[in-house]
C-alpha cells in the first residue's frame, strides 16, 4: 500500500478535529448569525424573481399594487372607527327622574308689601 491510500483517512481524522477546535472557539450566537444569512439570501432570492416577474408582467404588477394599496386604506379606515366607536359591555340605561318630594318644605319668609 502506498501513502495516497491512506490520504482520505488522514483527511477524515483532521477535517473532524479542525471541527472540534472550531466548535469551542465559535461563539454560541453563530447560529443566530446563521439564521440571519438564510434569511438574507432568501430575501435576495425573492427580490430577483419578483424583478423579473415585474418586468415580464407588469400590469400585473401595477394591479397587485393597486389592490394592496386599497386593502391597505379600507384596513386603516377600519381601524379609525374603531377607535371613535363605542365601547362594547353590558350597560343598563337608567332613566333620569326628579326625586321624589320630601315633607319638610323650605322656610319661607314672607315681607310685608311696601306702599
Amino acid at each position: 500500500m502506498s501513502r495516497f491510500d491512506h490520504l482520505p483517512d488522514r483527511a477524515r481524522e483532521l477535517a473532524s478535529t479542525v471541527g472540534e477546535r472550531v466548535r469551542h472557539v465559535v461563539p454560541k450566537q453563530a447560529g443566530g448569525l446563521l439564521e440571519a444569512g438564510v434569511a438574507l439570501g432568501a430575501l435576495r432570492t425573492g427580490g430577483r424573481v419578483a424583478v423579473g416577474f415585474v418586468r415580464r408582467n407588469p400590469v400585473v404588477a401595477v394591479a397587485l399594487a393597486a389592490g394592496a394599496g386599497a386593502l391597505w386604506y379600507a384596513a386603516r379606515r377600519k381601524a379609525r372607527q374603531a377607535e371613535n366607536a363605542p365601547i362594547e359591555g353590558s350597560a343598563k340605561r337608567v332613566e333620569a327622574r326628579r326625586p321624589a318630594r320630601t315633607t319638610r318644605r323650605r322656610a319661607t319668609t314672607k315681607t310685608a308689601p311696601t306702599e
